[in-house]
C-alpha cells in the first residue's frame, strides 16, 4: 500500500481552512500531511481507514485526525457505480497544530485544547455530539475574521470537554507512548518498544525499570489504563497490522514478526482487538485500489 504525502502549505496567511466536500464519493488515497484534520460527515456512508483502525461511517460522524496520522474515507461500492446519483458531503477543517501561535496553547486555560491536540495522534472519533456543536462546525465557513477564528476555538473546545469519545489508532501502529510523569517507565518503553517482537515479561520489564514486578504492574497499570500484557498485546497487534498492509506476507510470518509464538493466539489477540480476524482485516485493504 503507498502512503501519499499531501502538501497543504498553500494555507498562505489563513490560520486555518474550512472545505465544504459534496462529490459522487470521496478521493480514495491513502494519505497523509503536517496539518491536524477536523471531518464532520454530512452525507454518505463506507469505511473509514485511520492508521491501523478500519470502522464504517455514517452520516454526522466527527472525527479529528492528528499530524501526519494515516487516513482515507473510502464510500461503499454502490457509490462507484455508473449509475449512481448518491452524494458523499463532508466539511473539512484543516489547521496546523501552532496556528494560534508558538505559546498560545502552553497558557493554561487552553491546557485542554492542548491536551485534544495531543491526543489526536490516535485519531478521535467524537460520540454523542449534539446537535449545536454540529451548527457551528457548519457555520465557520461563513464567517470571517476574529469571528471565525473565535467560532473555531470554540468548537475546539467543546471537542476537549467531550468526554464521550474512541481513540482509533493503536499504539502499536503509531509508534509512540505517552511518558507521561513516572520517568522511571522511560526506560521500561522503550524497551518494550525495541524488544516486543522477543519473548519478554513483566519480570524483565521490571529490572529496566528499577522496580519490583508487583510495584511496577500497579504503577504500569495506574498509568496506562491496562495491564502490562495487555499493552504489549495492543504493540504487537498494531505492528502486524502494519505488516498486513504495507508487505506482501502471509498471517502466519506476520503472526511470529509480531511476537507471538501461536498462530490460533495471534487470531484470538488480533480479533479481539480489531473486530475482526486477520484474514478479513487483509481482505479490506487488497480490495482497495490505492492510486
Amino acid at each position: 500500500m503507498k502512503l501519499h504525502f499531501i502538501d497543504r502549505s498553500d494555507l498562505k496567511n489563513n490560520t486555518f481552512s474550512v472545505t465544504h466536500h459534496n462529490y459522487p464519493y470521496f478521493l480514495k488515497i491513502w494519505h497523509h500531511h503536517r496539518e491536524l484534520e477536523l471531518v464532520l460527515s454530512i452525507k454518505s456512508k463506507g469505511t473509514r481507514f485511520v492508521g491501523d483502525s478500519i470502522l464504517k461511517f455514517d452520516e454526522g460522524d466527527l472525527v479529528l485526525i492528528g499530524k501526519d496520522l494515516p487516513h482515507m474515507w473510502l464510500n461503499d461500492d454502490e457509490y462507484f457505480e455508473a449509475s449512481s446519483k448518491l452524494k458523499a458531503e463532508a466539511i473539512a477543517i484543516h489547521f496546523k497544530q501552532d496556528f494560534l501561535g508558538d505559546h498560545f496553547l502552553s497558557i493554561n486555560e487552553m491546557a485542554p485544547i492542548s491536551d485534544l491536540i495531543e491526543r489526536s495522534m490516535y485519531g478521535i472519533k467524537f460520540l454523542n455530539i449534539s446537535p449545536e456543536l454540529v451548527h457551528k462546525i457548519k457555520s465557520i465557513s461563513s464567517l470571517d475574521g476574529f469571528n471565525r477564528i473565535m467560532s473555531f476555538i470554540d468548537v475546539l473546545n467543546d471537542l476537549a470537554h467531550c468526554e464521550t469519545y474512541e481513540l482509533l489508532a493503536s499504539k502499536g501502529f503509531i509508534n509512540s507512548f505517552n511518558k507521561g510523569s513516572h520517568r522511571n517507565l522511560d526506560k521500561a518503553y522503550e524497551y518494550i518498544f525495541n524488544h516486543f517482537k522477543e519473548q519478554i515479561t513483566l519480570i524483565d520489564v521490571a529490572k529496566i525499570a528499577c522496580m519490583n514486578p508487583s510495584s511496577f504492574s500497579r504503577l504500569f497499570k495506574k498509568v496506562n489504563g491496562k495491564s502490562f500484557s495487555e499493552y504489549l498485546t495492543e504493540v504487537r497487534i498494531g505492528y502486524a497490522c502494519k505488516l498486513l498492509m504495507e508487505r506482501n506476507k502471509n498471517i502466519s510470518k506476520v503472526c511470529y514478526e509480531s511476537g507471538f509464538n501461536n498462530i490460533s493466539n495471534f487470531n484470538r489477540r488480533f480479533k479481539a482487538l480489531m473486530s475482526m480476524s486477520p484474514k478479513v482485516y487483509t481482505q479490506h485493504y487488497k480490495k482497495v485500489k490505492f492510486l
